[in-house]
């Protein structure tokens, strides 16, 4: 493991690849500064430019604009009251008041400390908890792998959002494109109508389609934001004093955010709204009545969750090959298109990979808090872009990635087709996170579900007579049915409060 890690830190630490970072978390601000954008459609609108890079450069780039992304939405939430992103939704409660009382500078600066403490510790965390979880997850045989990969498709119900039912209606339609392809037993073609879909659908291309295309065209129809409410102010005259009541909010977030984001399916989102309602339970007297009034706790819990849950995401991602968050699930469709597997041979056949990720975020975070410091002025204004040139951006760069990706016209085609349907999605309030799930784990799910067949002769008593199998369908039933059984209580409830 040290010998790995000494490795990665060589290469991280190379002229190219620091340059990568910088760039990486440069444009992770902007992107997450602009509401409605957000850390999925980065990386999205990222992965055509990875293509000619070595694996370990394009995953490094791609998690550098994951993290700073997912901050991003912050600079926003303070001084816009319109977060960037919906993880920083809870910022902008104390945050924005803050600005408006004259601490916009105090408010930034503890939203970027916050954020770069949250993620450089859960890279330690991460790195202590992936490598045995992988080394656990090693001894795992097609039974297993089957029942890790229902285990990720039953996350639906909690990446539904409010509705359950939407979050599976949107997984039964990802299986089905998760389908068309090539029978990987028989060879038999299915849903196949031209030569072109033999080898199933293209996961880029669809993800540029569902998530950039789709966005764009959303963005179109939006008001741009150009008026500014308060001054940024100086950034860099804080003196840390001010931080004393704020290190065990930041701490207590942080480890908060971790596990949080270590669950599939619950994300930074949920994080940052737990750890700021902890960091609110216990204040005391005035400093718990100032929290929606300019309380610095509260953005400091926020943000240190928020960061820590998208680094905790990358845990199960990186050790079982199951997505942490949907931003997570496109970064494994990245890691396939660069022919590289995520799971518990990843750390056996590619421990590059994995090493250069912790060696990345231990070394870029110090990096993201000089930058997000530096640049505090410059993040504001990129809301005064115009919506229709970033919509043309958007959309021109999301087409001729397509077309890079296989120098054809036909993912240019898939694009197109799954922009249109992710506009579709999203004015019916369909989510797009269980149809990229299951475009990632459908095909796992399957060929492994065969193989098990095969060493059982046909039999399906394989999958309850294996321990580890049998606890993996359980936890998968339960984590399907929770979310179900949750809504259909609060459905019941708002009922009889109608009736009375």
């Amino acid at each position: 493991m040290l010998s790995n890690l000494a490795t990665s830190f060589t290469l991280v630490l190379q002229p190219e690849l620091l340059l990568t970072i910088l760039l990486a978390t440069v444009l992770g601000y902007i992107i997450g500064a602009m509401p409605g954008l957000g850390p999925s459609l980065g990386v999205a609108l990222l992965i055509p430019f990875t293509y000619g890079m070595a694996p370990v450069t394009a995953i490094v780039a791609l998690v550098a604009l994951y993290v700073a992304a997912e901050y991003g939405g912050a600079i926003t939430a303070i001084m816009l009251n319109t977060p960037g992103t919906a993880a920083a939704v809870a910022t902008s409660w104390d945050g924005y008041p803050m600005a408006t009382s004259g601490q916009a500078g105090f408010a930034l600066h503890v939203s970027i400390i916050s954020s770069g403490i949250g993620a450089f510790c859960t890279a330690v965390f991460l790195m202590m908890t992936a490598v045995p979880l992988s080394e656990f997850a090693l001894r795992f045989g097609p039974t297993e792998y089957c029942a890790l990969a229902l285990l990720g498709l039953s996350l639906v119900s909690s990446l539904g959002g409010d509705s359950p039912i939407r979050g599976l209606l949107a997984l039964s339609i990802g299986v089905f494109f998760a389908t068309i392809g090539t029978d990987p037993e028989s060879g038999v073609p299915r849903f196949a109508f031209t030569p072109s879909l033999l080898e199933g659908i293209p996961l880029v291309p669809a993800l540029l389609g569902l998530y950039a295309l789709s966005e764009s065209l959303l963005l179109l129809e939006k008001e741009v934001v150009t008026k500014m409410q308060v001054k940024v102010g100086n950034v860099w005259q804080v003196s840390f004093k001010r931080y004393k009541r704020l290190w065990v909010t930041i701490f207590r977030s942080s480890i908060i955010g971790y596990v949080i984001g270590v669950i599939p399916g619950a994300g930074p989102s949920i994080a940052s709204l737990l750890a700021y309602n902890e960091a609110k339970r216990t204040s005391k007297g005035d400093d718990k009545d100032r929290f929606g009034k300019g309380n610095p706790k509260g953005v400091a819990a926020s943000e240190a969750a928020n960061n820590s849950a998208a680094t905790g995401a990358l845990a199960p991602m990186l050790a079982l090959g199951i997505p942490g968050s949907a931003t997570a699930a496109i970064l494994i469709g990245a890691l396939m298109i660069h022919g590289i597997q995520p799971g518990p041979l990843l750390f056996v056949r590619h421990p590059e990979i994995p090493y250069s990720i912790f060696a990345a975020l231990m070394l870029g975070v110090p990096l993201m808090v000089l930058v997000g410091l530096l640049g505090a002025r410059l993040w504001v204004q990129v809301v005064r872009v115009p919506n229709s040139f970033l919509s043309v951006a958007v959309i021109s760069i999301s087409i001729i990635g397509a077309y890079a990706s296989e120098n054809s016209m036909f993912p240019v085609y898939v694009t197109l087709v799954f922009g249109a349907l992710g506009y579709i999605f999203r004015k019916v309030n369909l989510p797009l996170a269980p149809i990229v799930l299951a475009l990632v784990l459908v095909p796992m799910a399957e060929t492994n579900y065969r193989r098990a067949l095969i060493v059982a002769d046909g039999s399906h008593f394989i999958f309850l007579t294996q321990p580890i199998t049998l606890i993996l369908l359980i936890l998968a039933v339960l984590s399907f049915l929770g979310p179900l059984w949750s809504s259909l209580r609060k459905g019941q409830k708002q009922i009889a409060k109608e009736g009375d």
